[in-house]
């Protein structure tokens, strides 16, 4: 790691630690305001950073995500536990907690349940027939470039905006490997395009999820956005597209196989995704009713493989390289569809928990509370909803909308979808602003970096001000409570 880089997140400590004084300092006679001041709740803040400092440092020691939020979840609220047993306030801690965990089982099984459909249409081969049809066209590379950034921005809000970025990003490793300029302004236009993508619909960021989830919006009105979405990839695309040349590549030949039942796959997690919409909208039980339904129709039918004789072909777990494709050539087992279970981002699932429980229970030494007057109360809402964008750029915008979705600020939908375009885009901006941007700089190591997406950062905070005021004029009538 660079020793730019390195100052770069002591920058960012010194913008956390500037950001959070406020909320501490910010004191009244309330009991809220007491036990923020107190020092469970300061000591619960100070853990807080140290621990979202080791997560955004990840690169650089190599030590997973959710370990230290996990910890610090533990921590604060044995915190909270102190800290109102000193004012005899202790009897409904347990159902605090429990609302929390249950924010978290509610999306941690919508995501289980998604993840494992993915992985099943992966190793079933429907993205690797995408990515064979669209290298073996001899397009240009500039055409390469926008049908990758297209496709990331049309898959994006089905199968999530990481795994959209990861399949595209494939794509133009292959097409051009050597080309470094063409690497890096497509892998930004692929994250632009999947995170906008991913803004519009339910499914297509975790934050939209969240969002939806809560009651905030209705299904149907995320695709308000989809219009200040276009246009907040649209600008930043059409600005880098001309450092791309229009020389064709030389065409690669390559086949793709298909594995029997993707396609009934595939039409089984189309249905999930209905039944969570109609589980939400007609029944009023949450969407995870209806994913987890799904789920157990796909594993039904990964019995049906089982019984019928579908052999799962691939090396022994932990195996890769050249021994790994000798195996796989050689090897069958029974097929298992846990294997796909067991592929689903475990530790991205586990952050999730630190994160809202950490969250969670900062919220109960109320800081959020505090949070909310200094930022909704004295910026105004749009103001407000606009800079959480930008905040989350730098954070990751998880931990940014469940606080809001705790702060639980009054506001109209327009208002609401606001904060979840801004949320979903403003990641954008920089490269560790989302995870579909770690993930590419992840896969295309060494090429796409956090300084080579910097260069073109003022071209996205345009297409996000775009998207914002396009928002803003297209759904005025929606600013009214």
């Amino acid at each position: 790691m660079s020793a730019k880089l390195k100052s770069g997140y002591r920058q960012l400590l010194i913008l956390l630690t500037i950001m959070i004084l406020p909320l501490v300092t910010h004191a009244d006679d309330s009991t809220v305001t007491n036990l923020a001041a107190s020092w469970p709740g300061i000591t619960s803040l100070i853990i807080f950073l140290v621990a979202y400092t080791l997560v955004i440092s990840e690169e650089i020691l190599r030590l997973r995500k959710s370990i230290p939020v996990i910890i610090a979840a533990g921590i604060i609220w044995l915190l909270v536990a102190i800290a109102h047993a000193r004012i005899g306030n202790t009897e409904h801690l347990d159902e605090v907690f429990s609302h929390d965990l249950l924010e978290y089982a509610q999306l941690f099984l919508f995501l289980l349940a998604a993840m494992t459909y993915i992985n099943t249409m992966e190793e079933r081969g429907i993205f690797n027939l995408i990515r064979v049809k669209l290298t073996s066209r001899g397009y240009s590379l500039r055409t390469i470039y926008w049908i990758t950034g297209l496709l990331a921005f049309m898959i994006s809000p089905v199968a999530d905006n990481l795994t959209t970025a990861l399949l595209m990003t494939a794509v133009i490793l292959k097409v051009a490997p050597n080309d470094h300029k063409f690497i890096v302004v497509s892998c930004i236009s692929i994250v632009i395009a999947a995170n906008a993508g991913g803004a519009f619909s339910p499914f297509g960021d975790i934050t939209t999820l969240m969002v939806w989830q809560s009651g905030a919006l209705e299904f149907s009105e995320f695709f308000n956005l989809f219009l200040p979405s276009v246009v907040n990839w649209l600008i930043p695309a059409a600005l880098m597209s001309f450092t791309i040349k229009t020389t064709a590549y030389e065409t690669i030949q390559e086949t793709a196989r298909v594995e029997y039942g993707a396609w009934v796959v595939t039409g089984l997690f189309v249905l999930t995704l209905v039944m969570a919409v109609l589980s939400h909208n007609l029944l009023h039980l949450p969407p995870v009713l209806g994913m987890m339904t799904g789920l157990g129709l796909l594993k039904m039918y990964g019995y049906y493989l089982r019984q019928h004789g579908e052999k799962y072909t691939g090396a022994p777990t932990g195996v890769s390289g050249d021994l790994a494709l000798r195996l796989a050539a050689t090897q069958t087992r029974p097929y298992d569809m846990y294997q796909n279970l067991e592929k689903a981002e475990w530790d991205t699932l586990m952050f999730f928990y630190g994160v809202i429980m950490c969250v969670g229970g900062l919220s109960s030494f109320g800081y959020l509370a505090i949070g909310s007057d200094l930022i909704y109360g004295g910026l105004g809402h749009t103001t407000a909803n606009i800079l959480i964008g930008v905040f989350s750029a730098v954070f990751d915008n998880i931990p940014i909308m469940f606080a809001v979705l705790e702060m639980n600020p009054q506001m109209s939908p327009g208002q609401w979808l606001l904060v979840t375009l801004t949320a979903g885009v403003g990641g954008s901006m920089l490269s560790i602003g989302s995870a579909a941007g770690v993930a590419v700089m992840g896969q295309a190591r060494g090429i796409y970096t956090f300084f080579s997406h910097l260069k073109w950062s003022w071209a996205i905070a345009l297409g996000y001000a775009a998207s914002v005021a396009t928002h803003l004029w297209l759904n005025a009538d929606k600013f009214t409570l």
